[in-house]
C-alpha cells in the first residue's frame, strides 16, 4: 500500500482482514478512549483536532476527539462516540464504526484505546470552546506516510520511551496521536 491513493473500500477491506499485531499489554487502569474520524471522500481524510491551549492536560496538542470513559458510558466506543459529539459535534448515529485498535498507554496514566470509525463529508463541526481550538482534516494517504514521521527517543527515569514526530502543514504531530496514527499505517499492511 505504498502508493499514494488510498480509497476508502480498500482502507476499509484492509482494516477488517488485516488483525492487530500483539503488542505489549497496556499497563494503566483508567481507562479512556479516542475516535479516528475517517471522511468518507474520494480521497478520504483524517479528522483531528487541536486542543485548546487553556487546557490543563496536552493542551495545543493535535489530538483525536476522546476522552475518560464515564460511568454512564456503555463501552469503550460510546465513550469515544460521546466525546467527540461533545469535542466537534460529531453526532453519533452518523458514525460507521469499523472496530479498535490495541489499547496504549498515555503518560496521564490513562489506557487509550483507538476507535476507527467513518463519518459522511458534509458534516458541520462545531468546536467546544472549551476544549478545541481547531478542527481539521488531513489527507489519510498523506497521515498513513510511514516516511513522514521520526522517532525520538527520550530516556527518563531510567526508561526509554520512543515518540514519533510529524508536522502536516503548520500542525506538529506528535506524541500518542502521532503513534495511533502509525499505528493505523502499520495496521492495514503499509511497509515501514
Amino acid at each position: 500500500m505504498q502508493h499514494p491513493d488510498i480509497n476508502l473500500d480498500d482502507f476499509i477491506s484492509r482494516f477488517q482482514l488485516l488483525r492487530p499485531q500483539p503488542t505489549r499489554a497496556a499497563l494503566n487502569q483508567r481507562q479512556a478512549a479516542v475516535l479516528i474520524p475517517i471522511v468518507r471522500r474520494d480521497e478520504p481524510g483524517l479528522l483531528l483536532t487541536k486542543r485548546s491551549p487553556r487546557l490543563r492536560k496536552h493542551a495545543g496538542q493535535v489530538a483525536f476527539p476522546g476522552g475518560a470513559v464515564d460511568s454512564s458510558d456503555a463501552s469503550l466506543i460510546a465513550a469515544a462516540l460521546r466525546e467527540a459529539q461533545e469535542e466537534v459535534a460529531i453526532p453519533p448515529s452518523s458514525v460507521e464504526i469499523l472496530g479498535m485498535l490495541p489499547p496504549v498507554d498515555s503518560v496521564t496514566g490513562f489506557q487509550v484505546t483507538p476507535v476507527v470509525g467513518i463519518i459522511p463529508p458534509d458534516l458541520h463541526y462545531h468546536a467546544s470552546v472549551d476544549e478545541v481550538a481547531a478542527v481539521f482534516e488531513m489527507p489519510l494517504a498523506e497521515a498513513l506516510r510511514l516516511g513522514r514521521y521520526h522517532p525520538l527517543d527520550i530516556h527518563r527515569r531510567g526508561n526509554s520511551h520512543r515518540v514519533w514526530l510529524s508536522w502536516y502543514q503548520h500542525y506538529f504531530v506528535w506524541g500518542m496521536t502521532a503513534g495511533i496514527i502509525r499505528e493505523l499505517a502499520l495496521q492495514i499492511g503499509v511497509k515501514p
